[in-house]
């Protein structure tokens, strides 16, 4: 049975999905984008922060479900850019420690919601 995960701590859906579903012990979270949660205004800044908000709004929806960066098993991120890729990445990695981070995937697309640069999603579990 899954049970469905939401925070105000995160941006709201801006359309029909949540935040996140738990099945069983299995976490599996909706991308998260760089939206300011207390506002629901997008965030216009370097890609460095904008990748911070959205590491911050996947931290909080992880969180809600009693889980941190440690329970991730597997990450995939989008990028508007691949030459943003290693700025990205240098935000991405002080969330995991080297030995334990999980598998991911790096692609780039066309575009992404709203236009951002970077989204990210993830699926955990905890043991």
């Amino acid at each position: 049975m899954k049970k469905i995960i939401s925070t105000t701590n995160a941006p709201a859906p801006i359309g029909p999905y949540n935040q996140a579903t738990l099945s069983g012990n299995t976490l599996y979270t909706s991308g998260q984008i760089a939206i300011e949660p207390e506002t629901g205004n997008l965030f216009n800044g370097s890609i460095q922060d904008e990748t911070t908000l959205v590491m911050k709004n996947l931290e909080a929806v992880l969180k809600a479900a009693n889980m941190t960066f440690e329970d991730v098993v597997k990450t995939s991120i989008f990028i508007s850019d691949m030459e943003n890729f290693s700025k990205i990445n240098s935000v991405y990695g002080t969330y995991f420690n080297d030995a334990t981070a999980p598998a991911r995937e790096t692609v780039e697309v066309a575009n992404l919601p709203k236009y951002v640069n970077v989204e990210i999603s993830a699926i955990a579990i905890k043991e």
